[in-house]
């Protein structure tokens, strides 16, 4: 169970919404990896117990994470976690895609010297991490996660456009959630993160946007199936 520094009555609002921000983030890692799966009813009682918080940090977080499109909100009856599709995991896909493309032209256009390192050693240490955590059977890795969202914001960290940066940073961690449900099979993506990383150092942008496009539509293709069942 999550822990947190309980709420208790006459606390400043301040102390709430730092609550709630820690709740959001414990909240939003449990959907993203599916330990709170689609569709699951979110009752403020259980999150409590969950959380170790009182329901005011925890109806924030909620809505907070409604505002993100992982949770819902039903008229007359609560929250519960956003369900799953092929059909909005294509649309992402897409749209991840569209966005992307312009980030990594820009990154490229914009990035000097320190920005390259930046994405070199990105991919360095995500090479050394084993994808999964278990060398028989696949396990989720988080160390592996941590580096590979790591490495995918280091190839668009010279974009200049904050806004950007912010919609392809939710679009990734909503992929994430896909992959996280799907049932993963063995795949060399370390070539995959490897050509992309090359076309973006040497400054090759059509280059780039076609390997990453493909990149991102091999992954789409792997989860299309577990997804499917799933929904």
């Amino acid at each position: 169970m999550a822990s947190a520094t309980l709420e208790s009555p006459g606390k400043p609002d301040g102390v709430v919404g730092t609550l709630a921000s820690s709740v959001y983030d414990m909240m939003r890692k449990d959907i993203l990896k599916g330990d709170l799966p689609p569709g699951e009813k979110l009752r403020v009682e259980y999150l409590r117990d969950r959380y170790g918080v009182g329901a005011s940090p925890i109806r924030e977080a909620l809505n907070r994470l409604s505002v993100d499109g992982v949770v819902v909100r039903v008229d007359q009856k609560g929250f519960r976690v956003a369900e799953v599709s092929v059909a909005e995991l294509d649309e992402l896909i897409k749209t991840r895609c569209w966005l992307e493309e312009t980030a990594i032209r820009e990154s490229i256009a914009a990035g000097d010297d320190a920005w390259e390192e930046r994405l070199v050693l990105a991919f360095h240490r995500l090479s050394k991490t084993p994808r999964s955590a278990d060398q028989v059977t696949y396990a989720m890795n988080p160390d592996w996660e941590v580096l590979h969202r790591a490495f995918h914001l280091a190839l668009i960290g010279a974009c200049e456009s904050r806004w950007l940066i912010s919609y392809c940073e939710q679009l990734n961690d909503l992929a994430d959630r896909y992959r996280q449900l799907a049932a993963y099979p063995r795949r060399n993506e370390l070539d995959e993160h490897k050509a992309i990383m090359d076309a973006a150092v040497n400054r090759k942008p059509d280059d780039a946007v076609e390997v990453l496009v493909d990149h991102y539509r091999r992954t789409a293709d792997i989860i299309r199936d577990s997804v499917d069942q799933i929904s």
